[in-house]
């Protein structure tokens, strides 16, 4: 490939977006495409720990300009990437103590140039479940209203995306027990079809 194709990838938690980026990568790999995931909140947790935050989690908690100028440096390092395909995994909004704020603002949209969006979806149950399940991060609990809330507020911003940077966007549903399909309707997206 002549240049990166970068694809931010992004959904609520508990719609399985990790496991199915990790089968993305594995399909990709197997077409002998280099790929390189970037986790947009461990970059700029990494960032952030060199201010003295701890827990990645508090993220979310501070304020918009401090979150604003991690979300610079994040989109640089990501930006000067070189592999074939440079998947930024994240989220379409952080919501903090004023509201929602875009977790890809247009000046971070403008550093990375994407090339296609991608949300990854569930149904609310689902998404409920998984997140009760999961014990590895310090989730906030929510009801089944306020995660369809979550998707319709990340279905707008993530279209917000597609159109200031005139990229497309693929809305993908994750259920259960789909996700070789839903990973191969995913490496489709990205302009791979079986053959290339």
């Amino acid at each position: 490939m002549a240049e990166s194709r970068r694809v931010i990838i992004v959904g609520i938690p508990g719609v399985g977006k990790t496991t199915l980026v990790s089968k993305v990568v594995e399909l990709l790999r197997s077409k002998k495409i280099s790929v390189n995931v970037s986790i947009f909140g461990t970059v700029m947790f990494e960032e952030a720990k060199k201010n003295g935050i701890k827990d990645r989690d508090d993220l979310r908690k501070l304020s918009v300009p401090e979150q604003k100028k991690l979300q610079s440096m994040a989109a640089k390092k990501i930006a000067s990437m070189t592999d074939d395909v440079v998947i930024v995994d994240t989220h379409a909004f952080i919501a903090t103590k004023e509201g929602y704020y875009p977790g890809l603002p247009h000046n971070v949209l403008e550093i990375l140039t994407p090339d296609s969006f991608i949300m990854i979806s569930a149904r609310p149950e689902e998404i409920y479940n998984r997140r009760m399940k999961d014990t590895t991060r310090n989730r906030d609990i929510v009801s089944i209203e306020a995660i369809k809330k979550e998707l319709d507020v990340t279905s707008a911003m993530l279209s917000t995306c597609s159109i200031l940077c005139g990229s497309p966007i693929k809305m993908i549903l994750n259920s259960e027990g789909k996700i070789d399909e839903v990973a191969k309707g995913i490496v489709s997206a990205m302009g791979f079809n079986n053959g290339t």
